[in-house]
């Protein structure tokens, strides 16, 4: 089994995965991404902000792949 690390962007902030998981495959990952994110979006809505929010996957040698929810208010002035 691999190691993978799911770093956190929230807004400005950046949050480093020192420890990683072990899965099985990059199909794991993604899933464990996905359940993060989701995870963290609902965190964030019951908190009342709305930051941009995503998990950059990475093995111990290459970035993998990135899941993320972009927050864009597009308002209307009557």
């Amino acid at each position: 089994m691999e190691r993978y690390f799911f770093d956190i962007q929230s807004g400005r902030e950046f949050f480093a995965d020192e420890e990683g998981l072990r899965l099985p495959n990059q199909k794991a990952a993604e899933v464990e991404a996905m359940q993060t994110l989701t995870g963290i979006a609902r965190e964030s809505v019951f908190k009342g902000s709305r930051p941009d929010l995503a998990v950059e996957v990475r093995s111990m040698t290459e970035r993998l792949f990135c899941v993320s929810i972009v927050y864009r208010s597009e308002s209307t002035k009557h």
